[in-house]
């Protein structure tokens, strides 16, 4: 065991020089700029492409045909429409592809989750994807923003849903295409979705059925501040609201190896991480594991503090939201615009004036999206 111990350490300390944080001194002025950032998704980005590289080439140039070039783009006649993504699917396999385009690792999710695609009706064309899942259990930012104490938060958890995955693919992602995508997230068809796979949810922590209604989504930006989600409002139907940065703690910068490596020293101290614990294999459970593993290996538990502070925001989609997720109201108001008309609002918004000033999107090609699905697969 002390050969494992001392490899994590070694791999550990220079991972952590390599992207630039250093171990012994990690404070904010190491975080400057967005490319740093990038730097620090750069291993667990690496790990997840040589993952997928299999896939790709197995499957990549027959799912090609779902994205657009420039001259299939017509934005005066754009109509997005969105389709919940079944397991096992075709559509599953073009939304694994379309992650590919990120420029930061893509989680799966945990738990709870529902994938959707987003295409246009003109040429039925993919636009952008978007994924919900369950919200982390412990957000400060959030909890305060609704009003809630620990025992509120364990009732009402459920009626919440985290979207960890939003944005557009070429040549939309040229036209603001990224924010229809997020605009569509707010959708009646959404809530729907939501009530008829998960309306008699049990809660994570205490496994009593909640019927769940999906009152509020939440979604943090990637790179710090987000130019997506900023100002993202159409009036009557949509509202992005900002409601505080995460603390700079976490585990991404630890990538997939390594992480791994750390889950089977806790198995064979018999820790009860290894294997997952009573609240599932989520997000705070994976800090436990890193952090459980960093005290193990005799590091200081601040390894953990990569100082970036990430945008948070909460988007309403009940007129009594709050009320409801604070135990006042007993039944939630579900009003919500429909996708057609939230499309509408969004390209008129966004995307058709993008288009009349700028006509870089008219220059892409699927050959030039494949060339950068191939180059995100390669070492």
């Amino acid at each position: 065991m002390g050969d494992l111990r001392e490899r994590i350490q070694v791999e550990l300390l220079a991972h952590l020089a390599l992207i630039g944080l250093d171990p012994r001194h990690v404070t904010d002025e190491q975080i400057k700029s967005k490319d740093l950032i990038r730097t620090h998704h750069a291993a667990q980005r690496a790990a997840y492409r040589e993952g997928e590289r299999k896939f790709v080439g197995r499957r990549g140039r027959k799912l090609l045909p779902h994205f657009a070039e420039g001259k299939d783009v017509q934005p005066d006649r754009v109509e997005p429409y969105i389709s919940l993504v079944a397991s096992g699917s075709e559509d599953a396999e073009l939304f694994r592809l379309a992650t590919l385009l990120w420029s930061v690792p893509v989680s799966r999710g945990y738990g709870r989750r529902m994938r959707f695609l987003v295409r246009d009706q003109a040429n039925d064309k993919l636009i952008g994807i978007f994924a919900l899942t369950d919200p982390v259990f412990n957000l400060q930012a959030r909890d305060a923003w609704i009003g809630w104490d620990v025992h509120d938060r364990r009732e009402r958890l459920v009626n919440l849903m985290d979207a960890h995955v939003v944005g557009a693919v070429p040549p939309y992602s040229a036209l603001l295409g990224g924010k229809v995508t997020a605009a569509l997230m707010t959708s009646r068809e959404v809530g729907d979705a939501f009530a008829a796979k998960y309306n008699e949810s049990s809660g994570i922590i205490s496994q009593q059925q909640k019927h769940a209604q999906l009152v509020l989504l939440t979604v943090t930006s990637a790179l710090g501040r987000s130019s997506l989600y900023n100002r993202l409002k159409l009036p009557g139907l949509v509202d992005f609201q900002p409601i505080g940065q995460t603390t700079g703690w976490g585990h991404f910068h630890i990538p997939q190896p390594l992480f791994l490596l750390m889950r089977e020293l806790l198995r064979r101290e018999n820790h009860a991480y290894a294997s997952g614990h009573q609240y599932g294999q989520g997000p705070n459970w994976r800090i436990r594991v890193v952090r459980e593993a960093i005290r193990s290996i005799g590091l200081d538990q601040n390894l953990l503090r990569h100082g970036i502070n990430r945008e948070v925001y909460g988007i309403p989609l009940a007129e009594n939201w709050r009320p409801f997720l604070q135990g006042i109201d007993k039944t939630a108001v579900l009003q919500r615009p429909t996708a057609t008309e939230i499309g509408e609002a969004a390209v008129k918004r966004w995307l058709q004036p993008r288009a009349h000033t700028r006509h870089e999107y008219q220059q892409w090609t699927q050959e030039k999206i494949w060339e950068q699905i191939v180059g995100h697969t390669q070492p």
